[in-house]
């Protein structure tokens, strides 16, 4: 079916980062969190890799999951390889152009939307295709370029690429550019079944920091944490 029949001539009524479709908190009965890490990728200066916190997470065995942006793929080809081999590690989608995902084309933080239906499909599909040509399994999770979406690009991901846009519920370092003990004071706030969003592709700032002395205090305080695909059958979306 085509997308103008599936979707008709509808116009958005929603914009943001919690429009509804998207996944916010997930149903549990236990002390557990998921974490999720965005490598952005959308320009020249957004393309490092936070190796201390990759490094932390892994020596602690604790899970997470990364959303890996095509233009940091491309900047990052043999980390990408590695983390992919690491079961700690659930790699999602980005985005090819780290765009918010519009129909009509809308901006937030000096970034343009797309324009269209169509470039929707082509800003998730065209990422989709660079894990495939790895030889990866198609990603079930996506979040766009500043985690912002009108509601019908939404339901084009859902129906058309039948994946899903995972949002959050703590943004804990907004966008890498935090203070150490801001991020630590977000982290703290986390309750169970919280999503947790941060950034692993700015060394430069203060998310590992952050992140180690939070993380610390949540296991100590008996929090666990788990990867969106394993709880993807309890999730809890935006009405």
């Amino acid at each position: 079916m085509g997308l103008t029949l599936l979707f008709g001539t509808q116009e958005p009524q929603q914009w943001g980062e919690n429009v509804s479709g998207v996944s916010t908190h997930f149903n549990t009965t236990k002390k557990e969190i998921a974490l999720t890490f965005d490598a952005c990728g959308g320009t020249p200066f957004s393309k490092g890799y936070d190796k201390e916190l990759i490094d932390f997470l892994i020596k602690n065995k604790i899970p997470a999951t990364l959303f890996l942006n095509t233009g940091w793929i491309e900047a990052n080809p043999n980390l990408f390889k590695e983390l992919h081999k690491n079961s700690l590690f659930e790699l999602e989608n980005h985005g090819t152009q780290h765009r918010p995902l519009s129909i009509n084309g809308k901006s937030i933080y000096n970034r343009k939307g797309t324009v269209s239906k169509e470039e929707v499909i082509h800003e998730v599909q065209n990422n989709n295709l660079v894990f495939k040509q790895n030889n990866y399994s198609k990603p079930l999770f996506f979040r766009s370029g500043t985690a912002y979406y009108d509601e019908i690009a939404v339901d084009v991901v859902k129906k058309e690429l039948k994946m899903i846009i995972a949002g959050f519920s703590i943004n804990s370092d907004y966008g890498a550019l935090a203070s150490k003990e801001t991020i630590k004071s977000n982290l703290l706030k986390a309750k169970s079944g919280d999503i947790v969003i941060a950034h692993m592709n700015h060394p430069e700032g203060f998310t590992a920091e952050g992140f180690m002395e939070g993380l610390e205090i949540l296991k100590q305080n008996g929090f666990s944490f788990v990867l969106l695909k394993d709880i993807k059958n309890n999730l809890i979306y935006t009405p």
